[in-house]
């Protein structure tokens, strides 16, 4: 039950038909962590065991089980990155259901460990397929072949591909191959299928994943998908056939695979493609680790992306990614493209996003964040100027970037660019557009301004934020690539994952001549009934209304096992705006899914710091106790005034 956690795409379905009877297949998908706590709930989860996120997440697995309370919260004993197995589940109305689980171990560049479960629902009536391959010739071919449907789900599979996966046909059957290996090549993989569905023309891959531990590593797998047509010429299936990348099979590649796999080469024996092969994976692997390895969870935005190295010889760039939490429930939404390709690409946008991070941590508007980042790139370039940057943008001069924040609460939607292309913004309507954002230079030229666009965007809106890769194909202008992308942004889609896979499909005819990164969001909207707003005066007496105003809020949210401590939380943070700061001063309370943040805004620029009292100290004592009551806390300036926000975890009230 999970979405699963790939490199670098987001948790997601993936492609679906976005005309599904209500009866079709699905996968349910959650995520639980090592401490045996849901973490994540999909929505087709709670459509095949009837409880929603809200009664699930931070709640022990245990509790969903219909019999040994040990099975799934501990999936698999330590070390051991996958399982699988049948689980008997409780559905919410009381049924005993038992379920076939697939479950995989992800653990993060910081440590952190989950996993990730998923379970196949087949459809009412399973599509007919007619005459699938059967028989000895597909049981016994030398290749690891599968098939899949018009879903891109698992169908047949032989011994070979059983041993590949190292999964029998029965565990993997109704599930699409990144819930069946969750891998980059299993994403390519799959996106390749789509573009053979959509084409119907042949297909190749050059790398096809391996389980852990299933034999030789997964670069010395390639794969070739083709169409499997009925009798009509009509596309029913696509098949999969996995197989060693030989000179045989791999044609000119062979050389590769030499290098990738030490046959027939020593260090100082190998050949130039070989030593490109190494250098370019090494590349790709740095490329890897600075993206995001999960994208975090938040309530303001539905999220799917995608990252396609370049197809080229020049190297992978510096293309990047981002989504960042932000106070006030809002939520930030970056792309970047670095100029040049390589290792030192890769390593300049590491550096880019790690600023971009910590300076979205102190809340800067996008226009100002702009110009910090135009600061770095010229420090960057002065740094490494010498002879060994000839050829390349010294520090990553020319850089582009958008910033952009939304917030669920106003619908506002500020976006700044340094000569990045404009977001397209898809309406609930079916009306799509380019986002009019001021140009603003690339990044490391210096002395140029940034400006913001703002713009009010519908619930349920898309935005789709990509790198020029995407547009820059040598078979179309522009103009037709941007309106072949807006075709592909308004055709009706069940998820976002198969609109990243219809514009893909729809941009690129061969492997792109740049890197590309596309990030797909569908606007969400925090209703009046989750928001409360009180003005308040600058006097003391007022803290007490502020604390009975909160508590009644509370009870009408039905939190009140929260009340004690935003109380706490309230009184101090009003305090202190009343003592430091200017009027006019305001309260809100958010109620964000399992988040209850509180905000005071006055009209103070000034911003508070944490102190430590001293026994006889009268005061100084606020911050510190908003720091030991808050999950996390912190200040954000606005044109004239500031907002200190204290935010709380609800989960275990």
């Amino acid at each position: 039950m999970t979405a699963m956690e790939q490199l670098p795409t987001s948790p997601g379905e993936g492609p679906q038909d976005t005309n599904a009877a209500p009866g079709s297949a699905y996968t349910a998908t959650a995520t639980i962590s090592e401490q045996g706590l849901v973490t994540e709930w999909s929505e087709d989860a709670r459509r095949l065991l009837g409880y929603p996120p809200a009664e699930v997440v931070g709640q022990p697995a245990a509790r969903l089980l219909a019999d040994d309370a040990g099975a799934l919260a501990a999936p698999a004993p330590p070390g051991q990155e996958r399982w699988s197995g049948t689980v008997a589940l409780r559905h919410r109305d009381g049924r005993r259901m038992e379920l076939g689980l697939l479950a995989h171990r992800w653990t993060s560049t910081g440590g952190t460990a989950k996993w990730f479960v998923v379970s196949a629902v087949p459809g009412a009536t399973p599509p007919s397929l007619g005459e699938l391959p059967d028989g000895w010739m597909f049981e016994q071919s030398p290749c690891a072949l599968a098939v899949f449907d018009a879903d891109l789900r698992l169908v047949r599979a032989n011994a070979g591909m059983e041993r590949a996966l190292s999964l029998t046909e029965a565990e993997m059957r109704g599930l699409r191959l990144p819930e069946i290996a969750p891998d980059p090549a299993s994403d390519e993989t799959e996106r390749t299928m789509r573009l053979v569905w959509e084409t119907g023309e042949p297909q190749h891959v050059d790398a096809f994943v391996r389980a852990a531990g299933g034999g030789p590593q997964p670069d010395a797998l390639a794969a070739s998908l083709a169409p499997v047509r009925d009798p009509d010429g009509r596309v029913r299936a696509v098949c999969l056939a996995a197989h060693e990348r030989t000179a045989a099979a791999g044609g000119p590649r062979g050389d590769l695979l030499q290098d990738v796999t030490g046959s027939g080469a020593d260090g100082a024996g190998i050949p130039d493609g070989g030593r490109h092969t190494r250098d370019h994976t090494t590349t790709m692997t740095l490329q890897r680790s600075l993206l995001p390895q999960t994208l975090p969870d938040q309530g303001a935005l539905d999220i799917a992306s995608r990252y396609l190295p370049a197809g080229t010889e020049a190297g992978v760039g510096g293309d990047w990614f981002d989504v960042i939490p932000l106070s006030g429930a809002r939520v930030a939404l970056v792309v970047g493209d670095v100029v040049g390709h390589g290792i030192r690409a890769s390593a300049t946008m590491g550096r880019l996003r790690t600023a971009v991070h910590t300076l979205a941590d102190v809340d800067l508007p996008p226009d100002e964040l702009l110009t910090h980042l135009d600061d770095l790139i010229i420090h960057l370039s002065a740094d490494e100027a010498g002879p060994d940057s000839a050829g390349q943008a010294a520090g990553g001069i020319g850089t582009t970037c958008l910033y952009a924040v939304y917030d669920p609460v106003s619908r506002l939607c500020t976006v700044a660019r340094a000569g990045h292309p404009p977001p397209a913004v898809v309406s609930p309507d079916g009306s799509v557009y380019l986002l009019d954002v001021p140009a603003g230079p690339p990044l490391g030229l210096g002395g140029l301004p940034f400006e913001t666009a703002e713009v009010e965007l519908a619930e349920g809106s898309v935005l789709a934020l990509y790198t020029d890769g995407l547009l820059q194909m040598r078979d179309r202008d522009v103009d037709d690539a941007l309106d072949s992308m807006f075709a592909a942004l308004t055709r009706p889609a069940s998820t976002l994952e198969t609109v990243c896979d219809r514009v893909l499909a729809a941009m690129l005819t061969h492997r792109p001549d740049d890197d590309v990164a596309l990030l797909v969001a569908r606007t969400r909207a925090l209703h009046e009934d989750k928001v409360c707003v009180w003005d308040l005066s600058s006097d003391p007496s007022v803290v007490g209304q502020a604390r009975r105003c909160t508590t009644d809020q509370l009870t009408a949210w039905g939190l009140e096992d929260a009340s004690f401590v935003t109380e706490l939380l309230v009184s101090e943070l009003v305090t202190n705006a009343i003592r430091y700061g200017r009027p006019p001063i305001q309260l809100r309370l958010i109620h964000e899914n399992s988040t209850l943040i509180c905000e005071v805004s006055d009209a103070n620029n000034t911003a508070p710091h944490m102190r430590r009292a001293r026994i006889f100290d009268e005061g100084g004592r606020g911050l510190l106790l908003v720091a030991q009551l808050a999950q996390r806390w912190g200040t954000r300036h606005a044109a004239v005034g500031k907002t200190i926000w204290a935010e709380q975890s609800l989960v275990g009230f």
